[in-house]
């Protein structure tokens, strides 16, 4: 039980994080994090080392998460703001959950536990059974991507008038 709790303390907020940008719902991403620490508890890791532990545990969070994608792609609930109902800084943060929707599975993942949890290539490479030059391969591709969608959004969005992310400077025109 002390093993669960330690693991718990020390992984919750970054398998949150992980969880958060791959289902794009805090509360949805709570309830994943919480199951895949019940699941950590029910089926407990020994002799492993905490690199191993670790990515163990987004592991299970990978795995819990294509399994939701999974379920919700067989009964999609979509809910569209306008374009005017939503800021630029919204619509900066929708164009990345896109671009990120859009990537394989497994690119998405591989990006996601590098850029918000900080995992090592090793534990990223562990957790999603590659070899440690696909994950660099993955991320390489993942962020090309990622910078070619969201700046053609950006572009799109100045082309039609509309600035992103700027806030007027006091006393100037804008």
């Amino acid at each position: 039980m002390a093993d669960a709790q330690i693991l718990f303390s020390e992984h919750r907020d970054g398998v949150f994080r992980y969880l958060s940008r791959i289902v794009g719902q805090a509360e949805t991403a709570n309830e994943l994090t919480q199951e895949v620490f019940l699941r950590a508890w029910r089926a407990p890791v020994t002799g492993a080392t905490a690199v191993e532990r670790r990515a163990w545990v987004f592991k299970i969070a990978r795995n819990l998460a294509l399994n939701h994608l999974r379920d919700v792609r067989r009964r999609p609930e979509t809910v569209e703001l306008t374009e005017a109902a939503r800021p630029a800084t919204q619509e900066l943060s929708v164009a990345l959950q896109q671009a990120l929707a859009a990537l394989p599975d497994l690119d998405r993942d591989v990006f996601l536990m590098k850029e918000t949890v900080g995992l090592s290539y090793d534990e990223i490479a562990s957790a999603c059974d590659v070899t440690v030059d696909a994950v660099r391969a993955r991320l390489h591709r993942a962020r090309v991507q990622l910078r070619e969608a969201v700046g053609r959004q950006v572009e799109d969005r100045r082309a039609c008038g509309v600035r992103i992310g700027r806030r007027p400077q006091e006393g100037s025109d804008d």
